[in-house]
């Protein structure tokens, strides 16, 4: 019998051991190693397609981050910069490539960051989620947020290409709608003009008894702030496959619908509820795209209607 237990407490000395190590393993290399592509020179972007890698937090080097980029041949100083979110499969040349044109046709300056990552299949939280908690848990600072980050390459470009705008538009389809739409609410304090979420996967809801992110438990979200900022919730009416795409299917995604344009729709009334509720400013809005799908280039058009035919405002005062 005395044998057996000494076994058993070298089993689970050894399994408490083994499973320390990983852990220790696994945040040494997610939030300690240094990674990212190598820096690059310190210049202007060029017109046409070029990209630039730059540090992707003010306060340290040990995250690097690729930006692509295309800028027509007509764009100058002062007029739209447009920030680009890629989906799930972090594929920010593709969606830099799928507005080239729409660029052209209505000067715009895009910029497409890449949050590379060897286990986005598997980790979710360190980009459409904003990397405001780490993968196991714990709360990172907000100068290493996802939704930082996109405000430090606006900073860089500014800096280096002597650009004095003052706001930038941001667009995001499936993923990166995720992203779009928790940076408003969670980091409204960006300066953002027209922010536009297309086709998310799942939300936050504005539930202070869900945890993030389902919901707004113990984040210190400041609602008011960002129902202020101008959001487009652009859903496609076909949109109604869950079998398109990554679709989170655990209990509490299920419970926001079944499919993508009923999670988008159940969202924002949530949200226009609780405006009316506390009689608070709502620059909010939701559109549906007619016979359309989980499609991220036709979502793309569609935002340009969005971005290009409103009014310059400041909606973050």
């Amino acid at each position: 019998m005395n044998k057996t237990l000494r076994i058993l407490k070298k089993t689970m000395l050894y399994l408490v051991f083994t499973l320390a190590i990983l852990i220790l393993t696994g945040y040494s290399y997610l939030y300690l190693v240094p990674k990212g592509p190598e820096i690059s020179e310190t210049i202007p972007i060029k017109y046409g397609e070029d990209s630039f890698v730059m540090y992707a937090y003010k306060d340290t080097k040990r995250k690097s981050i690729r930006v692509w980029t295309y800028k027509p041949e007509s764009w100058k100083d002062k007029d739209k910069i447009v920030f680009v979110m890629h989906g799930g499969g972090r594929n920010a040349d593709d969606y830099l490539n799928a507005w080239i044109e729409l660029a052209n046709q209505n000067n715009l300056l895009i910029v497409a960051p890449e949050f590379e990552n060897k286990f986005s299949k598997y980790t979710t939280n360190d980009y459409q989620e904003g990397n405001l908690y780490t993968f196991f848990g714990t709360k990172n600072p907000k100068s290493e947020w996802a939704y930082t980050v996109v405000e430090n390459i606006f900073d860089h470009l500014k800096s280096v290409d002597k650009i004095t705008n003052e706001q930038y538009d941001i667009f995001g389809h499936s993923a990166g709608g995720q992203f779009v739409h928790r940076m408003v609410m969670f980091l409204p304090e960006a300066r953002i003009g027209t922010a536009i979420a297309a086709n998310s996967g799942f939300y936050s809801f504005p539930d202070e008894h869900l945890e993030f992110p389902y919901g707004i438990r113990n984040t210190a979200v400041n609602l008011q702030a960002s129902y202020k900022k101008r959001l487009i919730i652009l859903l496609g009416e076909l949109d109604n496959d869950p079998g398109l795409g990554t679709f989170r299917t655990t209990e509490l995604a299920m419970e926001q619908g079944s499919y993508r344009l009923q999670r988008g729709t159940a969202f924002f009334s949530a949200n226009k509820e609780l405006k009316n509720k506390n009689n608070w400013t709502f620059n909010w809005e939701m559109d549906t795209i007619k016979k359309v799908g989980h499609d991220y280039k036709k979502m793309s058009e569609a935002a340009i209607e969005w971005i290009v035919n409103t009014r310059d405002q400041d909606y973050g005062e």
